[in-house]
């Protein structure tokens, strides 16, 4: 399930450093003041955190917290836009407010989205009119279904559909999951994905001592070739980090190791290593 307190407790300190989608000091940021809750506040969250739908993210973190500040242009609207506390994020919404206060099908609405995600303007006018005509005979105010059709021109260019940042959403919950519960594997991870990197193997190491979790350094017979994490949770240096080394030479270390035993000194290491590209650098 996607519902675990703790992982958004994590989320809510804005402590997502290496979370997915996440990472950056503004998402940080955000994730603090959003405070989730939810899978679907960090769907949202995905979304809104983009030019354009970022003007958006002060109005739908008051409504969140002050639930009772949310307000409809339209009663209409409130199916629609609930779930957002009362703010249009994604482009189905768009698709659905055109059916509901406007009377249009389905492919009608998709056809709108196309119009306004791809900003064809020189359509707009048209679509703006059948808009209007469609929400005046369901008896919608045309001042109040001006103001909604303006909202969502304004809104739908930049807006991600909701499949799109769920499927985001999904990875982004999974990620904070496991650094939850299983942080020294997960950085170990991380560290992994980024072996032959330096600056992000720096920037993972600094973060991991932040985060309380010893990093053992390189040892010739007790490391791998990547990161690794012992059974008390401290990280392994991995070899095949090291700087003018490389993973195919340290993998060639760890197969001698595994076969024959542990390096005694240099000496006994250099002569086991004779045969393969090992060099004096």
């Amino acid at each position: 399930s996607y519902d675990d307190p703790n992982v958004f407790k994590l989320i809510s300190t804005g402590n997502t450093k290496a979370i997915f989608q996440l990472e950056s000091a503004g998402f940080q940021k955000f994730m603090k003041e959003l405070r989730p809750t939810c899978i679907e506040d960090i769907i949202a969250g995905v979304s809104l955190y983009r030019p354009g739908p970022m003007d958006f993210i002060p109005r739908y973190v008051h409504n969140k917290h002050n639930p009772e500040d949310v307000t409809y242009a339209h009663p209409i609207l409130e199916a629609t836009l609930k779930e957002t506390y009362g703010v249009i994020v994604y482009q189905e919404q768009v698709m659905r407010v055109v059916q509901d206060m406007a009377g249009y099908t389905l492919g009608q609405a998709d056809n709108v989205r196309r119009i306004m995600g791809k900003k064809q303007k020189d359509k707009m006018p048209a679509e703006k009119e059948k808009f209007l005509k469609g929400a005046s005979e369901r008896g919608v105010d045309t001042a109040i279904a001006e103001q909604v059709w303006a909202e969502m021109a304004n809104f739908a260019s930049y807006a991600f559909n909701k499949s799109h940042a769920a499927a985001y959403s999904y990875v982004t919950y999974q990620t904070a999951y496991l650094k939850c519960y299983y942080e020294p594997e997960f950085l170990t991870s991380v560290l992994n994905n980024r072996i032959t990197n330096m600056d992000e193997i720096k920037n993972y190491v600094a973060y991991c001592r932040e985060e309380g979790i010893e990093i053992l350094p390189p040892d010739i017979n007790k490391s791998q070739t990547y990161f690794s994490v012992s059974k008390d949770g401290k990280i392994r240096f991995g070899l095949g980090a090291l700087k003018n080394v490389g993973i195919a030479l340290v993998d060639d270390i760890i197969q001698e190791r595994n076969e024959h035993g542990e390096y005694k000194d240099i000496q006994d290491f250099i002569n086991r290593m004779g045969d393969t590209a090992i060099n004096k650098r």
